[in-house]
């Protein structure tokens, strides 16, 4: 198996650094794209909706280059075991902070679409879902920057949480527009829901490459064990 050159060590760990300062830039920025689609959504802002929409291509061209890093330091360095762990997980992660990013951007666009303040309230659980993504989201993050498995499994497991609450909304959702014959709304706010949800599941699946970095051990599918 090749292994790193042993002339360039000091050369690999600066590319290394600079690669998780590129990738926790990058987390920033998806983090507040979801949490200004939240606050565009339930306050009908559609100025700070279209400051989310037109700030995606940002983070997706991030996202490409700090994909094109992980593919040169592989190339260039032929890192093995846990380096080699490092670069792949960066790579996973990136992707699924720029999915974050779109699914911000879906907010947002629903957003755009609602009527002027003040109109209909909104699912009293709405926010609170919100809420618990983005504590996710910010938890998944804080497991990467400290290395730190045993957070990264408490993100996991809060996502059965977020999966109940929003079966709940839905449901509740679902029966209101039955109701009240509301339908437009209510289906803003399943969609904005769905949209949080899988905001959840983006922040497993960091979580998921959290522990694969810092012990080898893939525990996909089974995270919330």
């Amino acid at each position: 198996m090749a292994e790193m050159p042993s002339r360039q060590p000091d050369k690999f760990r600066q590319e290394i650094t600079r690669l998780k300062e590129r990738l926790l830039t990058l987390a920033g920025m998806a983090e507040e794209a979801i949490h200004r689609a939240v606050q565009a959504f339930l306050r009908r802002d559609r100025e700070l909706a279209r400051r989310v929409i037109h700030g995606d291509k940002e983070i997706n061209d991030l996202e490409e280059a700090i994909d094109g890093d992980c593919v040169r330091l592989i190339a260039l360095y032929q890192p093995v075991a846990a380096d080699l762990r490092q670069i792949m997980a960066a790579d996973h992660i990136i992707a699924e902070l720029e999915r974050i990013g779109d699914l911000a951007v879906n907010i947002a666009e629903e957003a755009m679409l609602l009527e002027p303040p003040p109109g209909r309230d909104f699912h009293p659980q709405m926010a609170r879902l919100a809420e618990l993504v983005l504590t996710m989201v910010r938890r998944s993050l804080t497991a990467y920057v400290e290395q730190n498995p045993a957070l990264a499994r408490e993100v996991c497991r809060a996502d059965a949480e977020v999966d109940e609450l929003y079966r709940h909304l839905t449901q509740e959702v679902l029966r209101e527009m039955v109701a009240d014959e509301v339908i437009s709304f209510g289906e803003a706010q399943i969609s904005v829901a769905r949209h949080l949800e899988r905001v959840g599941d983006h922040a497993t699946n960091i979580a998921e490459q959290v522990v694969y970095a810092a012990e080898g051990e893939s525990i996909r599918h089974r995270c919330q064990g």
